[in-house]
């Protein structure tokens, strides 16, 4: 009997070896799909009744009914709202979607971010003239000026060379953006960002300058710069064209528009600049009837109606991340992005506003996952103000990102299983793993232990502090070079349909507005009109023939 059932035993695994090898599964692959099964069983049982066939051909049906009763709308934008998530990967978008339901008490996967409903949607190619990676500067001079070139370079072609300061003021090298654009159309202009005024993406709407971090003068003694022939970033939205027309500028980095002789009103440190300019005094001579503003109280208080200008610098550098920002009197992205449309709605013309959520970014070059999505979420809330305060009959809202991270959703969670914690299965050597991780970046020193992974079973992973997982050790998470999204609504959206380089997006917000020396909305429904207006003419004149014959004819 023993030697039947051994007989049998081996017979067995002979055959799931032989198995194995013709169908290329290795026993390893096989007892992972097998276990991966069993642990999902449970949870499908689980799941609501609703999410039968009949629940998906509905929702189904219900979305190809909302894809055929959409029409576009084709008239002029006179309002152009662009919602830049820097670093906002598709990646990030599903869990930032995922991470808001689940903070609803919803599993989270069927959740929608605003944007998520925008009518039409495509994709941005990314990459720079000379890197297959990019930056957000060599992105920002894509996608606002309608122009790519090299990295770390902003508001200039490929002609220029990175640091060489005599490149940047070769007239023939700039390239202006959609807010000069705007700006000659009598349009008015602003940015906000969580970032510094001067840091990559507000930058590209003002400056050209041969290194993205020549953001005051003394950023720019590192490089051995004459600050007497070549203009600093903040220099150049204080004095020079398009910047110092803006209406609204608010975010952070007021140490770069002071000098090194001031003290913060928040934190007692000294400005950075050694030129001895104070770029805040010289905004407020400049705008008699503006309003400087270092809080979140005085964005709050503000007589918009009495107010033609607004300087609003909440930190001395980056805004803090709203999970750490309980102690700033800071405002929100969300607040901001309020009162920035509040003081554009008074152009008779029009607008065109810049709305930031930079430091999406930042937390994830910091490895830090959670105070990403947090940050996606607050951007999220902006876009849900801008669309409540405008109209799609006369505003076109585009939300996109300017490049990816290394970033990524992994493993085979259940449905609706805690984002930030583990994703419920075993790697190789026995210890879980989270769902959330980076290909690289600061995670990798809180994965590895002597050669080998942490065991996190008992670690906090949902903590604001934690850091996910990296392959590589790298001390600041890097970009990604996949493409990134764009959602739009409004006037001419519809132009965002397939797979595009990034530098389009400028040409298309300039052809909605009827700004720029491109191809205009304007020109093309006025050449349109002429041309239907042939043959009513020729109508005309063939009644007049005719009438004129009849006369003829009768006398």
């Amino acid at each position: 009997m023993k030697l039947l059932i051994s007989s049998t035993l081996a017979s067995s695994l002979l055959l799931l070896f032989l198995s194995a090898e013709l169908f290329g599964v290795s026993n390893a692959d096989e007892y992972h799909h097998i276990s991966q099964h069993n642990a999902r069983s449970k949870n499908q049982r689980n799941r609501a009744v609703t999410e039968d066939a009949a629940y998906w051909k509905s929702t189904a049906q219900s979305l190809l009914q909302a894809e055929l009763n959409k029409k576009p709308i084709e008239a002029q934008a006179k309002n152009i709202i662009f919602f830049l998530g820097d670093g906002m990967s598709i990646a990030t978008v599903t869990a930032a979607r995922i991470y808001k339901g689940q903070k609803a008490g919803k599993t989270g996967e069927e959740e929608q971010l605003t944007f998520d409903k925008f009518p039409y949607s495509a994709l941005s190619r990314t990459y720079c003239t000379d890197a297959q990676v990019a930056d957000s500067a060599c992105t920002a001079t894509a996608y606002l000026c309608g122009v790519k070139t090299d990295i770390d370079t902003l508001g200039l072609d490929n002609n220029v060379v990175y640091k060489d300061c005599s490149t940047q003021n070769v007239a023939a090298n700039r390239v202006s953006s959609i807010m000069a654009w705007a700006q000659d159309a009598n349009k008015g202009t602003g940015i906000v960002t969580t970032t510094k005024v001067t840091h990559a993406t507000p930058a590209g709407t003002y400056a050209h300058v041969a290194n993205r971090d020549w953001e005051d003068d003394y950023a720019q003694s590192f490089d051995g710069v004459d600050t007497a022939t070549c203009d600093d970033i903040a220099e150049q939205l204080v004095f020079n064209n398009p910047g110092k027309n803006f209406k609204v500028i608010l975010g952070g980095g007021r140490s770069y528009f002071m000098p090194n002789t001031t003290t913060d009103i928040e934190t007692g440190a000294k400005g950075r600049r050694r030129d001895g300019k104070n770029l805040i005094d010289e905004w407020k001579s400049a705008h008699p009837t503006g309003k400087y503003m270092t809080s979140r109280d005085d964005l709050l208080n503000l007589d918009v109606a009495g107010t033609d200008a607004i300087l609003g610098l909440f930190s001395p550098a980056h805004m803090e991340y709203f999970l750490e920002s309980s102690t700033a009197n800071n405002p929100t992205l969300e607040n901001m992005t309020r009162t920035a449309i509040q003081m554009l709605q008074k152009e008779t013309n029009g607008y065109v506003l810049l709305v930031e959520g930079g430091r999406i970014d930042q937390a994830h070059h910091d490895g830090r996952a959670k105070l990403a999505l947090e940050e996606a979420l607050q951007f999220d809330l902006a876009v849900a103000a801008a669309l409540e305060m405008t109209s799609t009959d006369d505003t076109l809202i585009i939300v996109t990102a300017d490049h990816s991270h290394t970033f990524t959703i992994n493993g085979y969670p259940d449905r609706g299983n805690n984002l930030l914690g583990l994703s419920g299965d075993m790697g190789e050597d026995d210890k879980p793993y989270t769902t959330l991780s980076y290909a690289n970046g600061p995670g990798y020193n809180t994965t590895f232990a002597n050669g080998e992974r942490i065991d996190l079973t008992n670690v906090d992973t949902t903590a604001d502090s934690y850091l996910q997982p990296s392959a590589v050790p790298i001390g600041s998470e890097t970009h990604g070079g996949d493409d990134v999204a764009i959602f739009a609504i409004g006037p001419q959206a519809h132009l965002f349909q397939g797979v595009y380089e990034q530098h389009y997006i400028a040409h298309v917000m300039a052809y909605a507005a009827c700004v720029g020396d491109g191809l205009k909305f304007c020109d093309a429904k006025s050449s349109s009109s002429r041309h239907g207006a042939v043959p009513l003419i020729m109508l005309v004149q063939f009644v007049l023939v005719w009438f004129a014959g009849r006369l003829l004819f009768r006398s």
